[in-house]
């Protein structure tokens, strides 16, 4: 790992599941991204194509331990959050998502939900004393204007967290977007770890098959762009929709001259 050097000497263990999901510590708190720990299979999407899960998670529920906070980039799609992953969400303290995640989550999840526009933080209590906060930061599921985009593919967040003598997370959740990526840096960079959801997701009906995340490419100018430390990348594998996975992003960020930053799980 990548020690962190604009906050804080501490790393922060991150725990990768497959396709969006990975674990981490932050602040004495632990986060979940994006829970999918369904079997591989079909999973049809009303009123969109489905999508197919090819390979299972890196880990059972019960590997999870306590867990603290979801980080919940949306609710919409099954590769984001599926059957097993609304399950986990009621014996969860907190989740945090998009604001209309947070609409449709509330009937079963009450004040278990907190829901974050662009820019809005909350403070959390970390164990011991002092506060994690959890800021939620632009992110857009495809190329092109995000009001355009999110007619189609949704809404997305992805998040910040800081914390006195912590080091820098930033979840970018589905986002394609550097001009988001950019936006965040000027607030909050340099960043010291960046989990970047990959992959380059394509359907040839969307977009003229552009991808709706990050590229390998992408995910490397993106990390540039942040001064990140260390990138630890979600979203590229056991989905049949993503179209780059290990290989392409080593290769990426060895062309970028960052293969040092890069740590595939």
């Amino acid at each position: 790992m990548v020690t962190s050097g604009s906050t804080s000497n501490e790393q922060v263990p991150v725990r990768v599941f497959g396709g969006p999901t990975a674990l981490f510590e932050f602040g004495g708190l632990r986060f979940l991204t994006d829970p999918t720990f369904d079997a591989p299979g079909d999973y049809p999407a009303p009123g969109r194509p489905g999508l197919t899960k090819t390979a299972p998670a890196a880990g059972t529920l019960s590997d999870l331990g306590t867990v603290d906070v979801v980080l919940l980039s949306h609710d919409e799609h099954p590769d984001n959050l599926d059957k097993s992953g609304r399950s986990l969400l009621a014996d969860i303290p907190l989740t945090l998502t998009t604001p209309g995640g947070g609409r449709r989550l509330r009937d079963s999840l009450g004040d278990r939900v907190k829901d974050l526009g662009d820019w809005e933080s909350v403070e959390l209590d970390r164990p011991g004393g002092g506060q994690v906060t959890v800021t939620g930061v632009p992110a857009v599921h495809g190329p092109g204007r995000r009001e355009d985009v999110e007619a189609i593919t949704g809404e997305v967040v992805g998040f910040v967290l800081t914390g006195d003598g912590l080091p820098t997370v930033y979840v970018s959740g589905d986002n394609a977007s550097l001009t988001a990526v950019k936006e965040i840096a000027e607030r909050f960079g340099p960043v010291d770890t960046a989990v970047l959801f990959a992959g380059a997701p394509r359907f040839p009906f969307l977009f003229d098959g552009a991808p709706i995340v990050l590229d390998s490419a992408q995910a490397a100018e993106a990390a540039k762009i942040l001064g990140a430390r260390r990138v630890v990348p979600v979203h590229f594998d056991s989905w049949a929709h993503f179209t780059e996975g290990r290989e392409e992003l080593a290769s990426a960020f060895a062309a970028a001259g960052l293969a040092d930053r890069l740590q595939l799980a």
